[in-house]
């Protein structure tokens, strides 16, 4: 229950903050306007008239169906290496003790620091000196690196809560590494790697930087935000960029949203006893 005695901030600050929501959440408001604009190829503000025939067109065009579903199975396909890669590399650093762990773990989260150029760079000398061809999957390599980050982050920062009397209990009961996995940890670390594996879904979902140096040419390398990237340099109908971009909006928004709340109070629950 708040105090009648807790100072309420001065109106100067709460104007501030609403001046940086404005700034940052405008912008998004604008595309929601022109994706319902009549007019075709400028922004014209205000429209001189609204429709809905562009969600329509975007139902009917096959290239951003293709372009969604390489998308969903890029960002799927990556996820699923994360989450088996990151968990593990979480579980090693929490169980061992070594000189230079702390470096390690700073190995770990360098991908995702560093400027996505430098990665794309990285990965696609790495691919060259390989001769492997660029397809999809050199995409979902490229993805990976990024995802394990995610996922290792949530996963470590739960195992660090993670009671282990709890693993030496059940190893005195009688059950093995993958039962005391099963029943002791995972129901523990489950709402963290689900909310890392949401986060790297929807970080692979629209990467532009890195799918560009990893990807292939051709139809069958054309990701979503690929896609929309050479809607707006070769504009053709710019309303339709509009629909599709609110369309990423919304499924990057939701895991994020539901990440959140899975995690918010992890304190509570992971490692309690419960």
């Amino acid at each position: 229950m708040r105090s009648n005695l807790e100072p309420r901030a001065p109106w100067g600050l709460k104007l501030a903050a609403l001046l940086c929501v404005l700034f940052l959440h405008v912008p998004l408001l604008l595309i929601f306007l022109y994706a319902f604009t009549t007019e075709e190829k400028s922004y014209q503000f205000p429209p001189p008239a609204y429709t809905t025939k562009w969600f329509a067109v975007v139902w009917e065009r096959q290239d951003i169906w293709d372009a969604i579903w390489l998308s969903v199975k890029i960002a799927s396909i990556a996820t699923a290496v994360a989450l088996v890669l990151g968990t593990l590399a979480a579980a090693a650093l929490w169980k061992s003790r070594f000189i230079g762990k702390d470096y390690i773990s700073l190995l770990f989260i360098l991908p995702i620091a560093l400027p996505g150029i430098i990665t794309g760079i990285a990965l696609r000398s790495a691919f060259n000196v390989a001769d492997i061809p660029f397809s999809m999957w050199t995409i979902i390599l490229g993805h990976a690196t990024f995802c394990i980050v995610v996922v290792f982050n949530n996963a470590l920062a739960r195992f660090r809560r993670l009671s282990g009397s709890m693993i030496e209990a059940s190893m005195d009961l009688g059950a093995d590494g993958f039962q005391t996995f099963r029943y002791v940890v995972l129901p523990q670390i489950g709402s963290a790697l689900l909310a890392g594996g949401m986060l790297a879904f929807a970080l692979s979902f629209d990467e532009v930087i890195v799918t560009t140096f990893t990807a292939g040419t051709g139809v069958d390398a054309k990701t979503l935000p690929i896609w929309m990237l050479d809607e707006l340099i070769r504009p053709r109908q710019r309303p339709v960029t509009n629909v599709v971009a609110i369309f990423v909006m919304c499924v990057t928004f939701i895991p994020i949203l539901a990440a959140y709340y899975l995690t918010r109070d992890a304190e509570h629950t992971a490692g309690a006893g419960k």
